[in-house]
């Protein structure tokens, strides 16, 4: 057969084989079924967008309170539709924990606001902070230390300058823990009553010994006792500190036995506080329990910095 035979019978087979009502029947099926699963598809994909509200969150903006004083935003929760989708897919069907989800920052945040003490982080957000005041109480410390290690939590101590001074390798080990620190004035006067030049004196003195003892660089400033004026925040926020005041007081000063200590910040602590603190002896003994017990409420435990940022717990929200 020559080349002109060949190509005559190869055509009359094609013409056959699309004339053959089976394989019409064959590329009708697969146009069918090519569809179903089109359709099917798009059915996930709504009802991925019909669901999403029900698991995403508000973006909320930080602002000034006239309680709290500042208080941060919060990251909204938004589902992220396409990748929810393309996990779901290969299973067809919608699958609450295969929800892919993506954080919506704030239009305002800490820094656009007026200078203003910080008196807790957002509601909303499942964090407390150990606040640790340390101008004496060397005797504690390591074992405060030692038991916040096993627990895997980090605290922001607030150091004072003097006792940096006085105790270099002290200030150096809560570093080296990871945690991290801010700046209690140089001798612990009333900041209410200090001129501002004094009060500009003691805040540098202090960010110059911590950072030349220990290499960090400090954000945050807590008043001796809790005294400031507004003058005083002010300085500080010129100087690129916050002030950081707390929302629940342990009273360790007193002496509380460790039973009354946790009683009492137990039956105040909430999402977003500042607990203060100090190396005493009632801190010490009550700390492992109060530990369990704050983790026991569904809260994490973080820095000031941990507690105020804007990032989204997310195990809370997975829970939902």
């Amino acid at each position: 057969m020559g080349k002109l035979g060949l190509i005559v019978t190869l055509c009359i087979i094609a013409i056959i084989t699309v004339s053959n009502p089976l394989t019409e029947q064959y590329l009708m099926k697969l146009r069918s079924d090519a569809a179903v699963v089109s359709k099917q598809q798009d059915a996930l994909y709504e009802m991925i967008e019909s669901k999403a509200p029900e698991f995403e969150q508000p973006v909320y903006d930080a602002k000034i309170d006239p309680v709290w004083k500042s208080v941060p935003g919060y990251n909204g929760l938004q589902v992220d539709i396409k990748k929810s989708y393309d996990k779901m897919k290969p299973k067809g069907k919608f699958l609450k924990d295969k929800l892919v989800y993506k954080e919506i920052k704030p239009k305002v945040h800490l820094s656009d606001l007026p200078p203003a003490a910080i008196y807790r982080g957002h509601p909303e957000k499942p964090i407390v902070s150990f606040i640790i005041n340390v101008a004496w109480g060397n005797e504690y410390l390591s074992d405060m230390l030692a038991t916040l290690k096993k627990h895997n939590v980090l605290a922001t101590f607030f150091l004072e300058g003097h006792w940096v001074k006085e105790n270099p390798d002290l200030a150096k080990m809560i570093v080296e823990a990871g945690h991290e620190v801010g700046n209690h004035s140089f001798s612990h006067p009333n900041m209410k009553e200090l001129p501002a030049a004094a009060v500009k004196e003691e805040i540098e003195k202090t960010n110059a010994v911590i950072e030349a003892t220990t290499g960090k660089r400090i954000k945050w400033f807590a008043p001796p006792s809790g005294y400031y004026r507004e003058e005083v925040v002010k300085i500080a926020a010129a100087m690129k500190l916050g002030t950081i005041m707390w929302s629940v007081d342990t009273i360790d000063w007193k002496k509380p036995t460790p039973d009354q200590l946790i009683n009492r910040v137990m039956s105040k602590v909430h999402n977003g506080a500042f607990i203060l603190m100090h190396p005493t002896e009632s801190t010490e003994k009550a700390l492992d329990q109060l530990i369990l017990q704050i983790k026991n409420q569904g809260l994490e435990l973080g820095t000031v910095s941990d507690n105020l940022s804007e990032d989204r717990i997310m195990l809370k929200n997975m829970k939902k």
